[in-house]
């Protein structure tokens, strides 16, 4: 009987892993690239004003401490959240943790790279969500059992 459990158990950790992975790495492909809207050379604050002409900055600017971005980030951010929320009541809070911090930081990225100014400011995450999806912020929070989501990012 030893023999088997040392058999299966590279496999149990193996496809444990395998599910992580898909799960942190899986995302909606519609919203792949830019969140830039069509038409628009200049990035919009979620003041609705665009970017200085000229200017190479990310959609995103800091007023104070806190992080503001556009309102088409915002909605991105709501768009990959909701496809994964079943994954995530599946996985509990554990590993559906590790794949909303994938999540958001997949998103971060998407958005100029603002992974360091998201996690100087964790609370624009529930800023954003209680402004453009409420639902969404709520159903996350329940699958994940976190009081709000600027407590579920880790890293």
């Amino acid at each position: 009987m030893d023999s088997r459990w040392v058999r299966r158990t590279p496999l149990l950790v193996t496809a444990a892993a395998a599910i992580a992975l898909t799960a942190a790495c899986g995302g909606n492909p519609a919203t792949t690239g830019s969140s830039q809207p069509q038409g628009s050379s200049a990035p919009l604050t979620s003041s609705g004003k665009p970017a200085p002409s000229g200017s190479n900055a990310p959609n995103t600017t800091k007023a104070g401490d806190k992080v503001t971005v556009s309102d088409d980030a915002a909605k991105q951010l709501c768009d990959m959240i909701r496809p994964q929320l079943s994954d995530w009541r599946v996985q509990g809070p554990t590993l559906g943790g590790i794949a909303y911090n994938a999540t958001v930081h997949e998103w971060a990225v998407r958005n100029g790279g603002i992974n360091m100014q998201v996690l100087g400011d964790k609370d624009v995450i529930d800023r954003l969500t209680t402004a453009n999806c409420s639902d969404v912020r709520d159903q996350a929070i329940q699958a994940l059992e976190i009081p709000n989501l600027a407590t579920g990012l880790a890293f």
